[in-house]
């Protein structure tokens, strides 16, 4: 079958899922929502989609769309993903689930009651180098894993709302810090729970935020393994993307960004290179494929093959629940100062 998509949202996020749609086969995306109905109907435009309308709840209800992808801030997420649930409709939402662990715990469980099939969009494990790093852990290449360090980190948000921490959820550890989470999980492996962690977090910089612009989290497997990760929002040089994975037996290093195929040198200006990019002159790292080698493209073909074939996708609301139960209290342990459980509802 092809699968029938409806986007709500015409921004950041909802440019990098249509970059990754480019090169999937088997999906459409037939609608594009926002309530800017200016910007979709210029969206709609610069990308061939066949509709645009502001009318969102419209669209999630339409018979004629077999799944709903949310482009859409932090701060709608929940009310977007209730409305999906209402209808019977499959869904895919980007990170991170919810701002907190209430709300997307109120996104699952109405999942969950819809019986409908639902995505998390978590980019970082369906990027190709992360996914290759996993298949080398599976044939036992490193043996057992120990450690993950991982770094997310560019100069500061994009959008406005971002800056809030009431809007967004959090500052950078939120931001960032759900990919380096997931991506602990994804290599250490998901039936080894986070039991504790403890964090730093603090406002260095960015006067616009009443949030964290850096932050440290150290997790505590149940196995004894544990995940590190650094975040910034005020890390110079565009976008930096790594994973450090010690194994019994060896070692994994992924790095989208910074070490790429390509290097370029530009005098007057290179145009356009990476995101969060703030020069573009001198020496310049720009990736192949920004979609593709961040994740967009495996994920989008995986929730849509998923769709079609009636599967639950092997990153789902469950996931997206979890990480938000490790931020809590992460945001809980830069208050306390001190190791803190986390805390899960089945």
């Amino acid at each position: 079958m092809s699968v029938r998509i409806g986007l709500i949202g015409s921004g950041f996020v909802a440019t990098f899922y249509m970059q990754g749609l480019r090169q999937v086969t088997g999906g459409e995306v037939t609608v594009v929502a926002s309530p800017q109905s200016e910007h979709a109907r210029q969206f709609a435009a610069q990308w061939s989609i066949p509709e645009a309308t502001d009318d969102v709840k419209g669209v999630i209800a339409r018979k004629d769309v077999d799944l709903i992808v949310l482009a859409a801030p932090n701060y709608v997420h929940k009310d977007l993903a209730l409305q999906c649930a209402r209808a019977g409709k499959n869904l895919v939402c980007t990170k991170p689930l919810g701002r907190t662990p209430e709300e997307a715990k109120e996104m699952r469980d109405a999942v969950r009651a819809a019986g409908v099939l639902h995505g998390y969009a978590e980019t970082e494990v369906f990027s190709p180098a992360v996914i290759k790093a996993r298949e080398f852990i599976e044939r036992g290449g490193i043996g057992k894993v120990l450690t993950v360090r991982s770094r997310e980190a560019h100069a500061g948000p994009h959008t406005d709302w971002f800056w809030s921490k009431e809007m967004a959820g959090g500052g950078a550890l939120l931001d960032m810090g759900c990919h380096t989470i997931e991506a602990a999980r994804y290599f250490i492996g998901k039936d080894n729970p986070v039991v504790e962690v403890i964090a730093w977090g603090d406002r260095l910089f960015h006067e616009r935020t009443d949030a964290e612009d850096n932050a440290v989290l150290l997790m505590r497997f149940a196995g004894g393994q544990l995940g590190q990760a650094e975040l910034s929002w005020t890390a110079r040089g565009g976008l930096d993307l790594r994973n450090e994975v010690y194994g019994t037996e060896g070692t994994i290093f992924t790095d989208v960004t910074r070490e790429t195929p390509i290097k370029v040198f530009s005098r007057p200006g290179a145009g356009y290179v990476v995101e969060k990019a703030e020069a573009e002159t001198g020496w310049l790292f720009p990736p192949v494929d920004e979609a593709w080698v961040y994740g967009y493209c495996e994920e989008m073909r995986h929730f849509i093959a998923c769709v079609a074939a009636n599967q639950m996708p092997r990153e789902n609301f469950e996931d997206g629940y979890v990480v938000n139960c490790v931020l809590a209290a992460a945001y809980r342990s830069m208050q306390t100062k001190t190791w803190e459980r986390v805390q899960y509802e089945a």
